[in-house]
This record gives C-alpha cells, sequence and structure tokens, in this order.
C-alpha cells in the first residue's frame, strides 16, 4: 500500500511504502552457507500528525523495532519514502537527532556506572542545550518523575522502574518534537505504570509532544492511545481506534470470578464460562463491551467475594484476527 503524492502539514511522520529487508546466511553443509532475503517492513504507509500519541502494536518479529530504528535513522530502508518533522532520518541524523527523543524498555541510554545526575550532565553537553532550557526542563522531570532522591544514585543501583523514569527524562531534556517509546513499561510493577502513564500523558497534552508507542501491554494504549497500528510479519493490518480492533479481531476479556463456595457454572448474559477451579469461574466476554453490566449481575445472583478482569493478548488479538486468512507471509 502507498499513500498519494499529496502531503499537508499534518504528515509530520510520513512512511510511503517503505520496505527493509535483510540478508541472512545459515550454514547448509561443510563448508557451505546460503543465503536468503528476510523482508521485515514489507511497503509499509502511514501518516502521523503532529501531537498524535500512537500506539504501535505487533507480536515479536512483527517489525515494529525495524521500523522504530528506520525513523531514528539507525538502519537505511530498502525502498520507499519516510520523513519525520520534514527531515529524512538515514541522511541526517544528526539534524534529526536534535528533534527526537528514544527510549527503549529493554536497553539503557544512560551510563551505568556513573550517577544518574551525570547522564543528564553529558545530555546538556551533548545537545548543546541552552542552560535556563536545561534546569527548567530536568526541573520538570525530577519533580514528575519523582528523581529528586535517585540523582546521586549510580545507575547500576537503580530498579529497573526507577531506570525507565530516568531513561523517559533524559529523552525529554532537548524537548523533543517526537518520542519514540518501545515497551516503556516493560516489567514495572503497578505503581511505576501508572506514574509513567501520568506523565507522557501530560507531556502530549502540555506540550503537544508526538508519540509513537509501542508496546504489549494494550492497557498503555487504552490509557494514553486514541488511534492504534498493528503491524504483522512487516505489514500495516490495521489503523484507528482500539474498540475498532477488538471488533475486528472479535478478541475477548475475561472476567476472573471468586465465589464463596465452588457452584456449578455461573449463568450470565454476555459472557460464556470458560474455566472453572474451585469457587473460581472465568468468563470471557466481547473486549469492546462493557464489563459493567457483568459485574451488576454477578452481583445480584451470585455470592461474590471478589473479581478482576484481564485484558487480551495483543498475541491472540492479531490471531483472531488473521485465523480466517490463511497462513501470513513468510
Amino acid at each position: 500500500m502507498t499513500l498519494d503524492d499529496s502531503t499537508t502539514p499534518d504528515d509530520f511522520i510520513l512512511l510511503d511504502g517503505v520496505e527493509k529487508t535483510f540478508d541472512v546466511r545459515r550454514r547448509t553443509g561443510f563448508m557451505r552457507r546460503e543465503t536468503r532475503q528476510v523482508r521485515a517492513v514489507d511497503g509499509m504507509s502511514f501518516r502521523v500528525a503532529r501531537g498524535e500519541m500512537v500506539g504501535y502494536i505487533g507480536p515479536n518479529g512483527a517489525g515494529k523495532s525495524t521500523t522504530v530504528k528506520m525513523l531514528t535513522g539507525i538502519l537505511t530502508p530498502t525502498a520507499g519514502r519516510l520523513r519525520v518533522a520534514g527531515i529524512e532520518p538515514s541522511r541526517e541524523r544528526t539534524r534529526l537527532a536534535q528533534r527526537i527523543g528514544v527510549v527503549f524498555g529493554q536497553r539503557t541510554t544512560l551510563w551505568w556506572d556513573l550517577p544518574l545526575i551525570d547522564s543528564y550532565r553529558l545530555a546538556h553537553r551533548m545537545y548543546r542545550i541552552p542552560d535556563a532550557r536545561f534546569r527548567e526542563n530536568l526541573d520538570r522531570c525530577v519533580e514528575q518523575l519523582e528523581l529528586a532522591e535517585l540523582l546521586d544514585v549510580p545507575v547500576r543501583q537503580l530498579s529497573l522502574g526507577q531506570r525507565m523514569r530516568g531513561d523517559i527524562a533524559a529523552a525529554l531534556l532537548h524537548d523533543p518534537d517526537v518520542l519514540y517509546l518501545d515497551e516503556p513499561t516493560i516489567g514495572l510493577d503497578i505503581v511505576s505504570k501508572a506514574k509513567v502513564r501520568a506523565f507522557l500523558r501530560q507531556l502530549n497534552e502540555e506540550s503537544g509532544t508526538t508519540v509513537l508507542l509501542t508496546t504489549h501491554d494494550l492497557t498503555d494504549i487504552e490509557q494514553l492511545c486514541k488511534r492504534v497500528m498493528v503491524i504483522d510479519h512487516g505489514r500495516l493490518m490495521y489503523d484507528g481506534a482500539l474498540g475498532g480492533l477488538h471488533e475486528v479481531g472479535e478478541s475477548e476479556r475475561t472476567l476472573v470470578v471468586d465465589l464463596e463456595r465452588e457452584l456449578p457454572p455461573v449463568a450470565v448474559a454476555g459472557a460464556r464460562v470458560t474455566r472453572t477451579e474451585g469457587p473460581r469461574q472465568w468468563l470471557a466476554f466481547p473486549a469492546a463491551a462493557s464489563a459493567a453490566p457483568l459485574v451488576a449481575q454477578l452481583a445480584a445472583d451470585y455470592p461474590v467475594m471478589d473479581l478482576s478482569i484481564r485484558e487480551p493478548d495483543i498475541e491472540d488479538v492479531i490471531a483472531r484476527m488473521y485465523a480466517d486468512r490463511g497462513p501470513r507471509p513468510a
């Protein structure tokens, strides 16, 4: 799929027919190797307006990280057209670096053996941030991400949640126009996730920062993004609202109910029991539907002790979306 040749001021991020292939070599015998071409991104086209916060999701190996690396200039597209803020990333990587911030959940841009504050001072010099601007941005990040007590702690001694908040602050000190987040809440506890999400929401609302968020946690998407794009084997399979994704994929959420005692499977309109284990029962219902009527009916008709809701895994959503479309391309 390709876009038409027209562009608008809303095309802050533009991909048009972008492809990325890699040559992969493998041994096929003694002193013999075979080279085959792997297409990590296959004709990707989309536009993101300035100030949008967009979820970019898909299973492992779908091409999400490859796309982000092309958007940052780390990788060069094999084919197609790609622009970020009017800049071609692979050709003007240094210029683009002043306009973007990047956070990889499983990697860090912080200096491992140095106190956290020293990484920020290095960013101050590297990006040539004016002193007043650096101090203002640092103070804001330290306050909102609760980093004051961590500034003098070596990065290696920080917990994963603390380091993640530190990485997000480091990516924002130079006021980037675009923020790429790759699994920013991976491995974080509930409290740390809530803090990170609240900060990102405020950043987007107050500063108008464009955010592209890749994650396996659908709660991140639900709480932060109005728009979601699904990529599968390098192709854009869905672009729209999250509720629409659930409808297309016919995905289901799970209501886990703990009763006072073991009972036969409960009967609730709009849900079906998929599993029972003693007094605990699992009920599946459409992900796009509200859980409130189910909870109300359960509370009225059964001795409920506790309940919780489990969101569908993105892998399951995609599997349901394309189960009837035959095998996916290799």
